[in-house]
């Protein structure tokens, strides 16, 4: 019989019996076939010796990315350091980033298709096989790879080394298996399949049981690339040079974007990178022109630069020297100008307070799942809990560096209440000299639907997304702007 997992109606998935990381925690059983392969598989075939099957590099290379994100990096990480994908080039480099990420996007569905040919829980020595398994159904399922490629791969993966040898067999019979069934399989699976159960009944409690699919939905979408213009003015002309959608006045998005470096714009810093929904609480400081401005904890400096961009005397502080590097080199490319100062918001005092700060606290990031789909198998309500109390002392903190009758603003790009709308109702009930400046959708480009009730701004992946997803969605972000009374 299959165990359910009564939070979500569904078989607990296969990732979760597996006991080999910190975030594999709950056992369970499903039906199943040759599992028996998997504890005692048999003696490793001899090793190929001729050339290596076609695209085999790319894969191998997606295999490592998940096994340093499984050894505790971030895909980001993983990316920047994985040697393997490092050395590829061109559509090689593509596929290997994209069969990664289709796995860590669509990571509960494929261990659902897969817990149909398994039954019992895994060694600790298994855990690279279940990746090898997972690429193979990802290719199958939602890639479109034919099923001999897919398989074939697969199996030369295991043959690479002796702890996977074995399972060359087996791999080979259960991708067999789901080339047959496993898109079928996946149609029938609802919307929740791919998002821990912990994440799925937060998103159910606080945004409703329509919009919870909505925005599980919008995380199984590659996101589109949008552009922060550093002249809204020119926002007709850049759109045309770039065949890009105009989302709001200064903000673009492309659909296919390729190397960023090489589209027009990128070297002489007319634009950079940034989701419209961290663009979002930058505009909520109003006309910032010739005002001190803190953005605090501000790499990789996207609000920094729009604040510059809008005639702010910028100081933006950060913690990672690494990561201000980033904030300088775009600094320099963009020829905008801002102090860059590497503090802990905690412990720094400045020399004098501030007009208007912005602080984008750190979070549990849910709601950059469409960028980031590590972020559901990483991250746990463990997380959220030691998160909400730093966020809370970055408030008070950030408090005493705004002038009387200034203005802070707080935001995280997180989907959690706890980080969001809690964490507002909480600081005005600690400070009475705080006021709440509610939000109107002219400041925003006129997303009326992302202003909450108390007048905060609440993105989800769900809103920009059009028509089955295709238009991208945006990043869950919340904001709430206070004033400091005189």
């Amino acid at each position: 019989m299959v165990n359910l997992d009564q939070s979500n109606g569904l078989a607990k998935p296969l990732w979760q019996c597996i006991v080999f990381s910190d975030f594999h925690r709950a056992p369970w059983f499903t039906r199943g076939l040759m599992s028996e392969h998997l504890e005692n598989p048999k003696p490793a075939d001899p090793k190929p010796t001729g050339p290596k099957p076609t695209g085999l590099e790319a894969r191998s290379a997606a295999l490592d990315i998940l096994e340093r994100i499984r050894g505790g990096q971030t895909l980001d990480e993983a990316l920047t350091e994985c040697r393997s994908f490092e050395v590829l080039t061109g559509s090689d480099r593509g596929f290997a980033r994209a069969l990664a990420t289709m796995v860590l996007r669509r990571r509960g569905s494929l261990d659902h298709i897969l817990g149909a040919y398994i039954d019992r829980p895994l060694p600790k020595k298994a855990a690279r096989v279940m990746d090898i398994l997972r690429l193979a159904s990802a290719q199958l399922v939602f890639m479109g790879t034919p099923a001999h490629a897919a398989a074939s791969t697969a199996v030369s993966l295991a043959g690479e080394r002796r702890e996977t040898a074995g399972y060359g067999k087996l791999i080979n019979a259960i991708a067999r298996k789901i080339a047959k069934t496993g898109a079928a399989a996946a149609e029938k699976l609802p919307a929740r399949a791919d998002t821990p159960a912990w994440l799925w009944r937060s998103w159910e409690r606080n945004f409703g049981p329509q919009k919870a699919p909505a925005i599980a939905a919008a995380h199984t979408q590659e996101p589109p690339l949008d552009i922060i213009l550093k002249d809204p003015a020119e926002t007709s002309t850049w759109s045309e040079t770039l065949g890009a959608e105009v989302l709001f006045d200064g903000v673009l998005r492309l659909q296919r974007a390729g190397d960023v470096t090489a589209l027009p714009g990128f070297n002489e810093g007319a634009w950079w990178v940034q989701d419209v929904a961290a663009s979002l609480p930058a505009l909520l400081l109003g006309d910032v022109t010739n005002k001190t401005v803190y953005d605090l904890c501000a790499a990789p400096g996207g609000k920094t630069l729009q604040l510059a961009s809008r005639g702010a005397n910028v100081t933006a502080v950060d913690i990672s020297e690494p990561r201000l590097a980033r904030v300088s080199e775009n600094l320099e490319r963009t020829k905008l100008n801002a102090e860059i100062m590497e503090q802990d918001v905690l412990r720094w005092t400045p020399k004098e307070k501030a007009d208007a700060v912005l602080l984008d606290a750190p979070c549990s990031a849910t709601g950059t799942v469409r960028r980031h789909p590590d972020i559901p198998w990483t991250k746990t309500e463990t997380d959220v809990k030691a998160l909400t109390s730093l966020q809370a002392r970055m408030i008070d903190r950030a408090l005493t560096f705004v002038k009387p009758g200034g203005v802070l603003v707080y935001c995280v790009c997180s989907l959690q209440s706890e980080e969001g709308e809690a964490q507002a109702k909480a600081a005005l009930e600690r400070h009475s000299s705080l006021s709440r400046l509610p939000i109107t959708k002219d400041e925003i480009g006129g997303l009326g639907e992302a202003i909450t009730r108390d007048g905060d701004l609440r993105t989800l992946p769900s809103m920009l997304a059009g028509k089955d997803g295709a238009s991208g969605g945006m990043d869950g972000f919340f904001a709430v702007r206070f004033k400091l009374n005189d």
